[in-house]
């Protein structure tokens, strides 16, 4: 669709603006009719790649601080957490809503009136319109769903999956310690109940080229997924791949600021239009990367995502077709 601005042709896509992809900020001004802004908690809790009941030391790539702001502090409550956060983030804005964000370690991963009792704390802020839950896709339970369900006639309430990857050899490669059914299963027992989900992926893992790379984007297509966030590989202090790195350097396939532009773009263009962008990099603590350094905050990468984006002259989903 086409209409005319000043005289020049302007395209409306699918999600019915003139940017080139199904962005988040948008649909979040859509959704709420103001900026809200997600705040992080850490709640607390585990993971069962750490505890013993899946692995222990957790995924190859992961050192869970690289996760969490500098306010975030388990010995502090939740609302002591969000407090922190909100005088965070009012520097820049005034006045907003917030979503209560779990995203440390596996914020499904513990006793339903465990969960419940922390969420509610979040829930019970007088500035918090919503949460969204990081969790792993094995660590799912209908109990849990027919209460996030209830509680989605008052709140916002959204879980994201850490996938990482449609492949199950570089799962298994990477002890993450599920399989990618166990993420489809996850991703439609969600949305079935009702509750917006989102997807993370890590593009650039070993052994993942450029093809397998591109699959994901048709893989996650299939789903009913509601926004996905794309992370570029990072080597960070405290992981095994760190001591990979160290060893092996060359096992890894690091990309460059311009490489992971274009290897965005094609992604793009191969996703379903339907699925919002949160995301296209990560940024691990100064302190903690190892490599790539890029030295790139977020806007600027997404402004070269776009202007990249116009050059070529494409969208996406431009290269997207229904299975």
């Amino acid at each position: 669709m086409y209409y005319i601005c000043e005289q020049i042709y302007m395209m409306v896509y699918p999600w019915v603006h003139t940017k080139r992809y199904n962005d988040y900020s948008s649909y979040i001004k859509n959704k709420f009719g103001e900026r809200v802004q997600k705040v992080s908690v850490n709640a607390g809790f585990t993971c069962p790649n750490r505890d013993g009941s899946k692995g222990i030391g957790g995924c190859a790539f992961c050192n869970n601080s690289t996760f969490n702001p500098s306010y975030c502090d388990p010995e502090m409550s939740i609302t002591e957490q969000i407090n922190q956060g909100i005088s965070f983030f009012r520097t820049k804005y005034q006045s907003q809503k917030y979503l209560a964000y779990f995203q440390a370690y596996t914020n499904t991963y513990a006793k339903l009136n465990v969960l419940i009792k922390r969420y509610q704390e979040a829930l019970s802020h007088p500035l918090v319109c919503g949460i969204v839950i990081g969790t792993r896709p094995d660590c799912i339970e209908e109990e849990l769903l027919d209460v996030l369900s209830d509680w989605q006639k008052d709140y916002y309430i959204a879980i994201e999956l850490g996938a990482e990857s449609t492949r199950d050899k570089t799962l298994l490669e990477i002890h993450r310690g599920h399989t990618w059914e166990e993420s489809v299963f996850a991703t439609n027992l969600i949305h079935r109940a009702g509750i917006p989900v989102g997807m993370h992926l890590i593009l650039g893992l070993p052994n993942e080229n450029r093809e397998l790379m591109l699959e994901h984007a048709k893989h996650v297509s299939n789903l009913p997924l509601s926004y996905l966030k794309l992370h570029q590989l990072q080597i960070v202090k405290g992981s095994k791949f760190a001591e990979l790195y160290s060893a092996e350097p060359n096992y890894f396939n690091l990309f460059s600021p311009d490489d992971f532009v274009e290897l965005v773009v094609d992604f793009l263009e191969r996703l379903s239009p339907h699925i919002i962008m949160e995301r296209f990099i990560s940024q691990a603590p100064h302190d903690l990367l190892i490599a790539p350094k890029w030295g790139l905050k977020n806007f600027e990468f997404v402004h070269m995502v776009e202007q990249r984006m116009e050059e070529r002259d494409t969208w996406q989903g431009r290269l997207f077709t229904a299975k």
